[in-house]
């Protein structure tokens, strides 16, 4: 029999294309968050700044990550963009834990302005812990009815999202959380930008949470900066 598994879902403050400033945001994320998972918004590293320079997951800005990991047991999904196997830049959900990073997911449905840039991901990704599935989406994924499909079909326990959206666009990072959680008998665990940062996002939403399988709010943050909430799923 598998063990509860605690997720947290965190939106710290980010410092626009400083990715080691905000590698060391995310590590006291973790520190504070007390859970064996911990999720990040879309492009959490660098912010939603379509021109900042990829990584790789061996770059040694995010050591502060790999370094709570290891102390705290944790497993971060954090927000990158990152070259794949061909050289194309994608926007992509790295899983670091005490060892390292690796690239989990490359995101599958692109926005117009983000498809000019990057290419999209081949395929729907799920990463197991501790006996737990989880799917892995990027905001505008989590939009289309196929992408919940295609990774459900995979056979998942968490839809998980590193998600950002305008403030006015709660309802609907809410709605489509309910969506998925819903059609497909899955909780459902979204982590959303908060503050400002890049192409026009002024006032991102946060509003970051969980919904069990009948698309009932578990727990969600407000809209601040730095804000984190966690919760247990069994």
């Amino acid at each position: 029999m598998r063990a509860p598994l605690v997720i947290a879902v965190a939106q710290p403050s980010c410092v626009p294309y400083d990715v080691a400033a905000n590698a060391a945001a995310h590590a006291a994320a973790i520190r504070a968050a007390g859970a064996r998972v911990v999720v990040f918004p879309e492009l959490s590293l660098t912010g939603y700044h379509l021109d900042a320079p990829v990584i790789t997951a061996v770059d040694p800005r995010l050591a502060p990550i790999v370094s709570a990991c290891a102390d705290t047991g944790s497993l971060a999904l954090v927000g990158a963009p990152v070259a794949g196997e061909e050289g194309d830049p994608h926007i992509s959900m790295l899983a670091v834990d005490g060892v390292g990073a690796r690239v989990a997911y490359h995101k599958l449905w692109l926005g117009n302005a983000e498809a000019e840039r990057f290419a999209p991901g081949a395929k729907p990704a799920v990463h197991e812990v501790d006996g737990w599935r989880l799917g892995l989406a990027i905001c505008k994924d989590m939009g289309v009815p196929q992408h919940a499909s295609d990774t459900a079909a995979l056979g998942i326990d968490v839809y998980v999202g590193g998600t950002l959206k305008h403030a006015e666009e709660t309802a609907v990072q809410d709605e489509r959380a309910r969506r998925v959680a819903i059609e497909h008998g899955v909780r459902v665990a979204v982590a959303s930008f908060a503050g400002s940062t890049g192409e026009s996002y002024t006032a991102a939403a946060g509003r970051s949470g969980m919904w069990s399988a009948d698309g009932t709010v578990i727990t969600q943050t407000g809209p601040e900066p730095g804000a984190l909430t966690r919760a247990t799923l069994r």
